[in-house]
């Protein structure tokens, strides 16, 4: 695996390889890697020639600076799950190669996405996340570019940037990857205590009753019954559950049979927020 730290190095040793015809697959991430990262490459490395992976803790999408500070950092551990499956290109790089002397964000207008669920609860968020996409984009320039929809609304934000912005690569989808209890993988799974640990996969468990009920509930009934459940768990405490018409992110109150529709929902597990989401009638 070849690991550059330099924008310009990256872009010459990838400028190369398209000469020689060969296509890329791309995975920008914060790092601490789990295995839903792993099968992101997994899937851009049976796809394209050469896999591409990021791992940068971008300041700009963090309106919490103690979660930024905490944020965990594991780079040897990285590494050796990028070469347990054979990545090709790790871009390591510091702020200040990102960023220079202006560490702060671009605006962006994404129809509205920015405004639903999470961009109500994290302010700037999404043109922080707009910002570093869209400039990884440009350095590495790939054919094709992965992210789990864990994050589904980072996912539809950042296909609407790349139609914004006719940027020229596809945007790929990939699904939830889940511990064997049911909770979601994320590298914030790490900080949870032992206590925290075990309670959290009751998110999950409450989401997959959601589905079952979705159809026969209506979607504020469904939401009711979510707060209920919540306000008598000891551990976890509901920030926003809601229910939403996939394309356009907004809550939807009425249900119509030519819609797809996913719930989204953001717990505190302690002082640590977990954010879960499940397609309702697929």
């Amino acid at each position: 695996m070849k690991i550059f730290t330099r924008k310009s190095e990256l872009k010459e040793f990838l400028s190369t390889q398209k000469n020689d015809k060969k296509s890329i697959g791309f995975i920008p991430t914060m790092g601490a890697l789990h295995q839903g990262h792993l099968s992101l490459i997994k899937k851009a490395k049976k796809k394209n020639d050469i896999a591409v992976v990021s791992v940068f803790v971008n300041p700009t999408q963090f309106d919490n600076k103690e979660d930024l500070a905490k944020y965990p950092k594991t780079y040897n551990n990285d590494v050796a799950l990028l070469e347990s499956v054979n990545c090709d290109v790790l871009f390591f790089p510091s702020v200040e190669e990102i960023y220079a002397e202006n560490v702060a964000s671009e605006k962006f207008d994404f129809d509205g996405l920015e405004y639903q669920m999470e961009g109500k609860f994290r302010e700037g968020h999404f043109d922080g996340v707009g910002t570093i996409v869209k400039t990884l984009f440009e350095i590495v320039e790939p054919d094709t570019a992965y992210f789990g929809k864990k994050d589904f609304q980072q996912l539809q934000i950042i296909k609407k940037l790349v139609e914004k912005y006719k940027l020229p690569v596809k945007i790929k989808g990939r699904p939830i990857f889940r511990e064997d209890d049911g909770l979601a993988m994320s590298s914030r799974n790490t900080r949870l205590t032992k206590e925290h640990r075990e309670a959290a996969p009751f998110i999950y468990k409450t989401l997959k009753k959601v589905k079952k009920k979705f159809g026969v509930k209506k979607p504020e009934e469904l939401t009711k019954w979510i707060e209920k459940q919540f306000k008598k768990h000891p551990l976890l405490e509901l920030e926003y559950f809601t229910i939403a018409d996939e394309k356009i992110l907004e809550t939807v109150t009425t249900i119509e049979p030519d819609k797809k529709y996913r719930a989204f929902i953001a717990v505190f597990a302690g002082d640590i927020r977990l954010i879960d989401n499940i397609g309702l009638n697929k």
